[in-house]
C-alpha cells in the first residue's frame, strides 16, 4: 500500500479511530468482500476480536479488498482465489486460557494447528490442471510462527499486507503471528492430490497440519508423504524476510507506482527504540515495553482523550528508549506529532521471536539483523524498496528497524501479536496529535457512538445530530 501524506477516505473509514463492530456469519472463516471506489491494492485484512484473550475462541475472518478496475495489478487474473487462515490451537476454552494468564503463568504449548478452522485433511482446495490460483495466507494463531508450503509446487509471492512485492519464487514461507501474504500457485504437476502443509517454527516440538490440493482430474492418490520444512533455523528465516521487498513499478492504491513515494529520502524527525522484556511483577509473570507493562484504564483511551477526561492516562508514561530498569505497571501512552516521520527500532534481547503490529499505520521495514542496534546500523538500511506492511517480526537477540510516516491522527495501539505477551502487558498506545480540529485529519466521533458504559465518559453527550 502506498504511504503518503494524503490518506484517502476509504482507508480512513477502514482504519477508523472509533470502534467499528462487524458481525460475521456462523462460519468463522467467512469472507467479507469490499470493492473500493477510492482505494484498492487487492489486499486482505484480518478481522479479529481484540478484547482480552477472545481470539482464543477462534473468532476471525478475512476481508478481501479488490483493486479498482482502472488500477493495474501486476499479474494476470487467477483462475481462483482462496483464503487460508492457519494458526495454533488450544483444547482449553478461551476463558480457561484467560484464567491461566490471570494467574501469572504462561500458556501451555499449543495442542495442534488448524487450517480454516479444521484439523489435518479437513479442508480441500480444488484446482484444474494448468491453471493458476491465488492463495491469501494469514497466521491467525495466538503464540506460534508457522511455515507454509505446498507439496511439489512453487509459490510466487505477489503481495504482503497490501503491498505488491517483488515476484520471488519460494518453496515455503515463514509467516509470523498476525502476518499475511498472497502467493500464486500454478497447478503444473501430474494430476494427483498434494498436501498443503503448515508447521510450527522455532519450537522444540514441531506441530503440523495439512489440507489437500486436489486436481480435478486426480484419481485421489498422493505422490508422497507430506514434505518436511524448516524448524529452528533463524538465519534461513532472516534471509527470506530480507528478500521480501516492494515492487517499485507496480501500481499502489492509485495509478502511480508504489515506488513514487521515496521514503528513504525523508528525514526522520524522531527515533523511538522499543525493547521487549519479561519481568515478574507482584509475583506474577508480566511482559513489558521499555520496562512498562500495560494495564487497561477504566475508560477507553480515545474516548477519554476526546472528552478531555483527566486522570485516565498521562502522556509520556512510557519512555521512547529502553531504561534497563525493573518492570512496573502503567497505562502507557506515548505522544507523537501528526505528519512526523519516525524511525522505530524494535530490540529483542530474548530467546523467542517477537511479532509486532502498529495500528492505523503502514510502515517501511528498512532493516533487521542480529545483535544490538546502534546508530551505525543505519548504514545497512534498505532505503529504496523495503516492504511496506503493518506487522513485522523481530528475531531472537536481534533488532528490526522501521520508517513510519505518522499520517493518521488518533490513539493507536502498538502491540505484540503474541496474545500471551499482549494480554500480560506488551503493548502501549501512541497518541498521534494534531492541534487542528479538522475532518480532513480525523473524522468526528460517530453520532451513534454509545458512551453510556465507557467508564468516566458515562453521561457525556456526543456531537449534535
Amino acid at each position: 500500500m502506498m504511504m503518503n501524506q494524503e490518506r484517502d477516505t476509504t482507508k480512513k473509514k477502514l482504519m477508523a479511530r472509533w470502534s467499528l463492530r462487524h458481525e460475521l456469519s456462523h462460519s468463522t472463516w467467512s469472507k467479507l468482500h469490499i470493492h473500493s471506489s477510492v482505494q484498492g491494492s487487492n489486499r486482505k485484512l484480518l478481522l479479529l476480536p481484540v478484547t482480552c484473550i477472545s481470539a482464543g475462541c477462534r473468532g476471525y475472518g478475512g476481508i478481501t479488498i479488490s483493486s479498482r478496475p482502472m488500477i493495474p495489478v501486476p499479474f494476470p487474473p487467477p483462475a481462483g482465489d482462496y483464503t487460508i487462515l492457519a494458526g495454533d490451537w488450544f483444547k482449553q476454552n478461551h476463558t480457561d486460557l484467560k484464567a491461566i494468564l490471570d494467574g501469572g503463568r504462561d500458556l501451555p504449548f499449543p495442542d495442534g494447528l488448524l487450517i480454516n478452522g479444521r484439523g489435518s485433511n479437513g479442508y480441500t482446495f480444488n484446482v484444474d490442471q494448468g491453471k493458476t490460483y491465488r492463495f491469501r495466507i494469514s497466521n491467525v494463531g495466538l503464540t506460534t510462527s508457522i511455515n507454509f508450503r505446498i507439496q511439489g509446487h512453487k509459490m510466487l509471492l505477489v503481495e504482503a499486507e497490501g503491498t505488491h512485492t517483488l515476484q520471488n519464487t519460494y518453496s515455503s514461507l515463514d509467516i509470523h503471528l498476525g502476518q499475511s501474504y498472497s502467493v500464486l500457485v500454478t497447478a503444473d504437476q501430474p494430476p494427483e492430490n498434494y498436501y498443503i502443509v503448515v508447521s510450527t517454527r522455532f519450537t522444540s516440538q514441531v506441530l503440523t497440519a495439512t489440507s489437500i490440493l486436489h486436481y480435478s482430474n486426480s484419481p485421489g492418490t498422493f505422490p508422497a508423504p507430506p514434505p518436511g520444512g524448516p524448524t529452528i533455523q533463524i538465519n534461513w528465516s532472516l534471509n527470506q524476510a530480507r528478500s521480501v521487498r516492494q515492487n517499485l513499478t507496480a501500481s499502489g492504491p492509485r495509478p502511480n507506482p508504489q515506488g513514487s513515494y521515496h521514503y528513504g529520502m525523508v528525514n526522520f524527525t524522531r527515533t523511538i527504540r522499543l525493547a521487549n522484556s519479561a519481568p515478574v511483577i507482584n509475583g506474577k509473570q508480566r511482559y513489558a515495553v521499555n520496562s512498562v507493562s500495560f494495564i487497561p484504564a477504566d475508560t477507553p483511551l480515545k474516548i477519554a482523550d476526546y472528552f478531555k477526561i483527566s486522570g485516565v492516562f498521562s502522556l509520556g508514561s512510557i519512555p521512547d528508549s529502553p531504561t534497563g530498569g525493573g518492570g512496573y505497571l502503567q497505562t502507557s501512552v506515548m505522544a507523537a506529532d501528526f505528519r512526523g516521520f519516525a524511525e522505530i527500532v524494535f530490540e529483542n534481547s530474548e530467546d523467542t521471536v517477537q511479532s509486532w503490529h502498529i495500528d492505523g499505520h503502514f510502515f517501511f521495514v528498512v532493516g533487521m539483523d542480529g545483535g544490538q542496534w546502534s546508530a551505525a546500523s543505519r548504514t545497512s538500511y534498505n532505503l529504496r524498496d523495503g516492504i511496506s506492511r503493518s506487522t513485522v517480526q523481530v528475531y531472537p537477540k536481534s533488532w528490526t528497524a522501521l520508517y513510519v510516516p505518522l499520517d493518521n491522527v488518533g490513539m493507536w495501539n502498538i502491540r505484540s501479536q503474541n496474545w500471551t505477551r499482549q494480554y500480560l502487558g506488551q503493548q502501549f498506545y501512541l497518541r498521534v496529535y494534531s492541534p487542528v480540529n479538522s475532518w480532513r485529519d480525523e473524522y468526528p466521533i460517530p453520532k451513534n457512538a454509545i458512551t453510556s458504559a465507557c467508564g468516566r465518559a458515562t453521561g457525556r453527550k456526543n456531537r449534535p445530530l
